[in-house]
């Protein structure tokens, strides 16, 4: 298979890489961009490909990144790019209150794991904080990211949940994410603030995602849990400029978008598909359920067409970086957890 990317350095460049699209879209945009939580998981790779959009697209407007930071090097990296960063717990009502304005706001804050055992933080994080946000950047327009979560599971062979559909979250985490959600309804409506919601069910990398969790269990023999039968995930790369662009289709009132890959995906031909690759054997614990967690993202494919990373080559980076010894986020999706329990 092809080595695509071989370093921690190209893969941050690959996930960073903005689509022509984006770039276009960037030209009307007008601002500075502010992105609230930008030391996960996608905020340094969505940070950084907004400022090579702004740079391809021939604008000077600043891109500031906001996080605690826990992991120094990634605030240097972001700043040699030439993204500004500004450390800062949110949770801290002075240091938000001290943050600069920005016409747009990208909000990734939030918290999933460590819920259980630990739910008066999650609440906080993910639904007290949201309501101090929108009226700290009021004049702002803003896309703010949620969950696929909030939604119950549907049968395994459907299209999977719309965006029109009722929310039935289940445990707190999905509740809390389903609060974050109304407080931005709610701000939306009362300081007319612009806003898109992003229901995004699985953003996909060799370090992480549900194909990273397959993979590693494959390559380490361990067995595959098939109770989630399918699932949706989309490359990373292709949810990071999707967030971006919805920048220019905030609305008052908050519009929701479900943010994933085309089409679902077997776990266990997944699963079997890695142990090929590896040539590893394959096997699996649990029975395949009738229901599963699933999204249409029909509505955001409209506005900025399918993901560009298809699913073989996310498979075939992904078995790449595995079997050259690459290293991971230490943080599994849970993916088959059907309780809610985080």
């Amino acid at each position: 298979m092809k080595t695509d990317p071989a370093s921690e350095e190209e893969l941050e460049d690959a996930l960073s890489r903005p689509p022509d699209w984006l770039v276009k879209r960037q030209r009307g945009l007008e601002g500075d961009i502010l992105v609230l939580g930008a030391g996960g998981k996608m905020g340094p790779t969505m940070a950084r490909m907004a400022r090579r959009a702004a740079d391809l697209a021939g604008l000077s407007r600043r891109v500031i990144a906001v996080s605690r930071f826990s992991d120094a090097a990634a605030r240097t990296r972001l700043e040699a790019y030439g993204v500004e960063t500004i450390a800062c717990d949110l949770l801290e009502e002075e240091a938000l209150a001290s943050l600069p304005d920005a016409p747009n706001v990208i909000y990734l804050a939030g918290m999933k794991f460590g819920t259980s055992g630990n739910e008066a933080l999650t609440w906080a994080m993910n639904t007290w904080l949201p309501g101090l946000a929108c009226r700290r950047w009021r004049h702002s327009r803003v896309v703010a990211l949620s969950t696929g979560n909030v939604y119950g599971l549907v049968s395994a062979d459907s299209g999977g949940s719309l965006e029109t559909d009722t929310p039935e979250p289940v445990g707190e985490y999905a509740m809390s994410c389903l609060g974050r959600e109304r407080m931005f309804q709610h701000f939306s409506e009362r300081l007319g603030i612009p806003t898109a919601l992003v229901r995004l069910n699985y953003a996909a990398e060799p370090r992480y995602g549900v194909l990273a969790d397959i993979a590693r269990k494959v390559w380490g023999k361990h067995p595959v849990d098939v109770t989630m039968g399918r699932f949706n995930t989309i490359w990373q790369g292709d949810a990071n400029a999707m967030i971006l662009g919805l920048l220019g289709e905030a609305r008052v009132p908050a519009e929701i978008y479900n943010l994933t890959g085309a089409n679902s995906l077997s776990t266990r031909e997944i699963a079997e598909v890695f142990g090929r690759e590896f040539g590893k054997p394959v096997t699996f614990t649990g029975r395949k359920s009738t229901t599963a967690l699933l999204s249409d993202s029909r509505k955001i494919h409209e506005i900025f067409g399918e993901p560009q990373v298809g699913v073989r080559q996310m498979l075939e980076r992904i078995c790449d970086w595995i079997a050259n010894g690459g290293g991971d986020h230490g943080k599994p999706t849970h993916f088959e957890v059907r309780d809610g329990k985080f």
